[in-house]
């Protein structure tokens, strides 16, 4: 009989698990994972007589030994996967460059810089599982009520941005949890510090590793010119972005002009700028 119970008393009711959070597991915060420790190791309790393996008593776990603790990994989004038997890069590889880290890289650009098949390009030849995450993709998956931005830059627009940066961040850190390597393309502007390079900061991580693509004007103003629907912007408004881009000189980040290069050789010459940011990460 327990202790503080009088016979034939019924038993208190067993305080229910916490609910899950809103998205359920993996979806906390990580400040919000619980810290569990061993289980203390302590004397079996006494056997009790026939009274208490009475067929309709509920069933209670002894207070003298904790329910097995969750693993913390399946509250931070790890998922078990099947380890690599094989290289996974096609027959065209890269040199020593980056090898098999685990990277989270920020491919920064105006419209028209090729960042995004680049990205793509670079994602797919690595010798690791990579992905690639565009975030102008992740804007429109937002159908109806979609902030064009041809229709110009408004509190709609910025707050899509906002949420399209949140999720391609949680999305990243989710890839990351798991052992594969993520690159983001996004045209971020030097002159907006805390929304732009600072939001990915602290929705990716503070081991981001940004780059610039930054060809000439005339380059990203043809290659404009072949893009159709919400991708394509007026020259105008090309000219301004990049025109704002030039404000990266200076900052300390890599850049890399392709203006002469081809998706093939820009994808190389990336693999050598974040080859050597691991080794000296950039200060930013």
């Amino acid at each position: 009989m327990h202790p503080t119970l009088q016979a034939g008393a019924p038993r208190p009711p067993h305080p229910a698990p916490p609910a899950p959070g809103p998205g359920g597991p993996g979806w906390g915060a990580p400040g919000a994972v619980p810290q569990h420790g061993p289980a203390p190791q302590r004397p079996t309790a006494p056997q009790h007589g026939p009274a208490s393996q009475h067929p309709t008593a509920p069933q209670h776990p002894s207070p003298h030994h904790s329910a097995p603790a969750p693993h913390r990994a399946d509250l931070t989004g790890h998922v078990p996967l099947p380890p690599v038997s094989a290289p996974l890069a096609p027959p065209v590889e890269y040199g020593g460059g980056t090898g098999a880290a685990t990277l989270a890289v920020l491919l920064i650009g105006p419209a028209g810089a090729g960042k995004t098949t680049v990205a793509r390009h670079w994602a797919q030849r690595r010798r690791v599982p990579t992905a690639h995450i565009s975030l102008d993709d992740v804007r429109e998956w937002v159908c109806s009520g979609f902030a064009d931005p041809q229709s110009g830059w408004n509190e709609h627009s910025e707050a899509q941005y906002r949420l399209a940066r949140r999720t391609c961040g949680f999305a990243a850190r989710n890839f990351l949890a798991n052992g594969i390597s993520c690159i983001v393309d996004d045209a971020v502007f030097p002159d907006r510090p805390v929304v732009g390079l600072g939001g990915w900061k602290r929705h990716v991580g503070p081991g981001l590793l940004p780059v610039v693509l930054l060809p000439g004007l005339e380059i990203v103003l043809e290659r404009n010119a072949e893009r159709s629907g919400n991708r394509r912007l007026s020259d105008e408004e090309v000219a301004a972005i990049h025109g704002r881009m030039a404000g990266w000189y200076g900052s300390g980040l890599p850049i890399i002009d392709n203006s002469t290069y081809d998706v093939e050789t820009t994808a190389r010459v990336l693999d050598d700028v974040l080859a050597r940011a691991i080794a000296s990460p950039p200060a930013w």
